[in-house]
């Protein structure tokens, strides 16, 4: 059984295609272990604000068959794959670690090199694997959060509810 950090983003109606993958991940892979919802500025380009989070999977499922899933379960959701590289998303789900697995296969690159780059990607995996180690860095995940130049993109935590329950609240502190 391996774990599997799994980003979600959106922003176009940002609530409304993050629930949708939530209850397609559950539905699929059962019990989630969620990081809570963050919005951040559009990087890359100028745009709506994004909703992001972390979601923590266990499957035995292969990387290439979980990667398959997730394609569809985006085109099904109006992810457009002619739009350029930075531009809004109906919602986009990616890949951050499988295991402790690091490799580049299937066209990503494992551990995603965003991790590292992204506020909007570490804080909230840094929830989710508070201890666990980056396989490149070694360093907790938390401790890379805590060394992350916090200047560097704006982030901050939302309210939000999934399945009648909030999972998500306004104003934690990086």
């Amino acid at each position: 059984m391996q774990s599997v950090a799994l980003s979600l983003g959106s922003n176009i109606n940002p609530h409304q295609h993050i629930s949708l993958a939530l209850d397609a991940l559950q539905k699929r892979y059962g019990d989630l272990k969620t990081s809570s919802v963050f919005e951040s500025e559009a990087v890359g380009f100028n745009g709506a604000n994004f909703l992001n989070m972390v979601v923590v999977i266990e499957t035995e499922e292969s990387l290439e068959s979980l990667v398959r899933f997730l394609k569809h379960f985006e085109d099904d959701n109006g992810r457009s794959r002619n739009s350029p590289k930075f531009s809004g998303r109906t919602v986009d789900v990616d890949v951050l670690t499988y295991g402790q697995q690091c490799s580049d296969a299937h066209g990503i690159e494992l551990p995603r090199p965003e991790i590292v780059e992204n506020a909007y990607v570490l804080w909230p995996l840094s929830q989710v694997f508070y201890d666990e180690i980056h396989p490149v860095s070694k360093l907790s995940y938390a401790a890379l959060w805590q060394q992350y130049d916090k200047t560097r993109q704006k982030i901050w935590s939302i309210d939000f509810s999934w399945q009648g329950r909030k999972i998500s609240r306004l104003g934690l502190k990086p």
